[in-house]
């Protein structure tokens, strides 16, 4: 066999130099050679875990001598050569003459390399190209030997590789498949063409719906009806031809594991779960890139390996587990593994290392802010460069090409247990149902999946300022406010008489937009901007509207960014200052006290800015209990709560509460929360305190806000109830 081998050498590296035509035949055989190629590379990794399955090893022979039998009979000399030597060797492992061992996997996976790198070469240069692929050819005719690697056997079902729970299984890895026998292939740019034509559609039906509505014709009307009908149908079925399930995506990331796990020298099963979540095309092909570099992380930074999994108490096999699934009108995907979690300590010095961050930004924020400091561009903790990783390019690379395509990235992680990533995207880019909002005469749309709700700006609800940021209050909640028309910079054509607040929704966060109008909600088709508009952020694309205007689509992460309202260190409340109408009048400001004002047991209550440092809220199932004291782990560490109704003998209101509200004092470096129902407002007025009798934890009571308000004795709550800090307030 090794002669044999040999003897197709010459002809395989030295009669190719002649250009081939590119032919159907030859285009045909490029498809169907790469699609068996990808059931070829799952196969073998199901043959690692279970090396005694005939059916696989058939399948997977028959892969080789389908491509070696074309390659003949194209003249494809040096595929030839590669696919005949690897058919010998499996055709032994077949017959039971040798054991597959991981030598012979990895040999047949670099096989499988070689042919694709000859087959891209080919569709570039109709030439087999210059490639030396003898080494190769003989390490695949040594492995033939039964002697060649006996201690490599692979013993079943254990394995270094990944392993993936809906692996291949034997009776989907035949190619000569039945489910291809009632299908044609059709080229990706046919579809790209067909769909455009459908959007064109799509702007027809709206402008002929919009005229047959001003129209007073019964037919006219009936017609219009019928088209709007026959246009959501075949726009529907258009949109499945061109979706595809996520699985596709899938099927390539058990060979990057495995490739993985082995130069990292660790053992990763893979486990995935919703594979048949469908996807737009562009959208895979957008997320591809992003989500092969998170899977890339969580093998390198986190799976650790083998002996550190053991010394932890976990197994030496650690698991990447893949899920998709449909919410919200979003496709979320979660990358979860069960590895060392991300060291928030090291996170923090590594940025202020790097002086990414201050250090009175450091101490202020949360453990999900420092999360978010590893999609900061340049941001690495990896201690030394590797092949996989530690450049410090990637996740801000990740978190910006999922956002341009309207989707977000959220990371939570657990120190020492694992990390969990969760990717939110849009269905498609094609089509998307948006609402229609005027501002200084222009019309924009903003995608509905960004809005939750639109209020009407009256008495009810006003915007105010603090500290010259504008909020409303909603619903007893402090909501931050953009000006559509001065983050645009748009020219007023005449005071508007009515204005409306867009409240949307950028993954967990939450801003409100002022608007001028609110039109009507319509599905467009999304168009590229032109290139003077495409550095702007505030802009994810445009379309035409029923009417023939053109109108632009708002890009809700681009303009709350723009706004520093999605920033990753979030201000507290301590640094927003209040501008109050009856304040700035005063000319003397030195007796004016500024006051946050909250509800607490059905009371309305203030305690002095000066004592707030940040506003949170806690889940319930947070709160532990500690030598008789309710506390919770905040950050690092551990805050103690003092429930404010229940010192001050108010009726308890919150007891069936799944969240709570807190106000969070920090003296000194020693934080304590107090948890209250929620909170009003910030302002700054001149008190005039009243006794009304005295009451733990109240040193009176003043006007504020022309209603009747009692002032919470901090510094007594604090002596009564957690005096293991008076002396920090003394």
């Amino acid at each position: 066999m090794k002669a044999l081998a040999l003897q197709l050498l010459p002809s395989a590296y030295h009669g190719c130099t002649a250009a081939l035509p590119m032919t159907d035949p030859l285009q045909e055989f490029f498809i169907e050679s790469l699609e068996n190629l990808e059931q070829y590379d799952a196969g073998l990794l199901v043959l690692e875990k279970n090396p005694d399955s005939p059916k696989v090893i058939s399948s997977i022979f028959r892969t080789l001598h389908t491509i070696k039998g074309t390659c003949g009979f194209l003249a494809l000399h040096k595929l030839e050569a590669i696919a005949h030597a690897g058919e010998n060797l499996l055709a032994l492992v077949r017959d039971g003459s040798i054991p597959f061992t991981r030598s012979i996997a990895s040999a047949l996976l670099a096989t499988g390399d070689a042919i694709r790198s000859i087959i891209s070469e080919l569709e570039n240069t109709q030439k087999e190209g210059d490639g030396d692929y003898s080494a190769l050819i003989e390490r695949l005719v040594q492995l033939q030997k039964p002697e060649a690697s006996p201690s490599q056997h692979l013993p079943a079902p254990s394995a270094a590789g990944p392993e993936t729970d809906q692996s291949v299984a034997e009776a989907e890895l035949p190619i000569e498949s039945k489910a291809l026998e009632g299908t044609i292939r059709v080229h990706v740019e046919t579809l790209d063409t067909l769909m455009n034509l459908v959007g064109e559609l799509v702007l027809t039906r709206n402008q002929i719906t919009q005229f047959s509505v001003a129209q007073n014709s019964a037919p006219l009307q009936s017609a219009a009806q019928r088209l709007s009908q026959l246009t959501s149908e075949l726009q529907d079925r258009m949109m499945k031809t061109r979706v595809q399930p996520i699985d596709t995506l899938w099927s390539k990331i058990p060979r990057t594991l495995r490739d993985l796990a082995e130069l990292c020298h660790k053992k990763v099963r893979l486990r995935t779960e919703g594979g048949e979540t469908e996807l737009d095309r562009t959208v895979l092909d957008a997320i591809k890139d992003p989500l092969t570099h998170l899977l890339r992380n969580s093998v390198d930074h986190g799976i650790e390996t083998p002996e550190v999994r053991i010394a932890a108490g976990k197994p030496p096999e650690g698991t990447i587990s893949l899920r998709a699934f449909h919410a919200a009108g979003l496709v979320t995907i979660e990358i979860v593994d069960d590895g060392g979690g991300i060291n928030l300590d090291r996170v923090k010095a590594r940025a202020l290392e790097r002086r990414l961050i201050t250090q009175d930004i450091a101490d202020q924020m949360s453990e999900r802010d420092l999360i978010n400091l590893i999609f900061l561009p340049g941001f690495s903790t990896a201690d030394k460069v590797s092949l996989v990783s530690g450049r410090g390019v990637g996740m801000d690379v990740v978190k910006t090409q999922i956002e341009k395509i309207g989707g977000i990235v959220e990371m939570t992680s657990t120190f020492g247990k694992g990390t969990t990533c969760r990717i939110k995207i849009p269905l498609t880019l094609a089509i998307i149902p948006v609402v229609i909002i005027g501002c200084c005469g222009e019309r924009f749309a903003i995608p509905q999946s960004n809005l939750l709700e639109v209020i009407r700006i009256d008495q009810n609800l006003v915007i105010e300022h603090v500290r010259d940021v504008p909020v409303a209050r909603l619903r007893g909640n402090l909501l931050p406010v953009v000006h559509l028309k001065d983050t645009l910079k748009l020219a007023p054509v005449s005071p508007p008489t009515l204005q409306h607040l867009a409240i949307l929704n950028v993954g967990a966060r939450q801003f409100g937009l002022v608007v001028d109008s609110i039109h009507e909600a319509e599905e467009v088709v999304v168009k590229p901007i032109g290139r003077a508009l495409i550095s702007l952020a505030c802009f994810a694309g445009s379309t035409i509207l029923r009417d023939g205007r053109i109108s632009l689509i708002l890009d809700v992460f681009g303009i709350g960014s723009q706004a520093n309202l999605l920033q990753s260190n979030t201000q507290s409340a301590a640094n927003v200052k209040p501008v109050d109408a009856s304040a700035e009048k005063s000319t003397d400001h030195s007796d004016l006290k500024e006051l946050l004002v909250f509800q607490v047991g059905g009371t309305r209550a203030a305690v002095p800015l000066e004592f707030v440092h940040r506003l949170e809220e806690f889940p319930r199932q947070d709160i532990e209990h500690c030598a008789g004291k309710c506390v919770i782990q905040y950050g690092h560490e551990i805050l103690p709560l003092i429930f404010l109704a229940k010192v001050m003998g108010l009726p308890e209101t919150m007891a069936d509460a799944s969240i709570f509200q807190t106000i969070i004092y920090h003296h000194n470096g020693h934080p304590l929360g107090l948890v209250i129902e929620a909170v009003e407002m910030i302002v700054k007025e001149k008190l005039e305190t009243r006794t009304t009798g005295k009451r733990t934890g109240v040193m009176g009571s003043a006007v504020i806000g022309k209603r009747v308000t009692e002032l919470v004795d901090v510094e007594e709550i604090i002596r009564i109830y957690a005096p293991e800090f008076s002396e920090v307030y003394a």
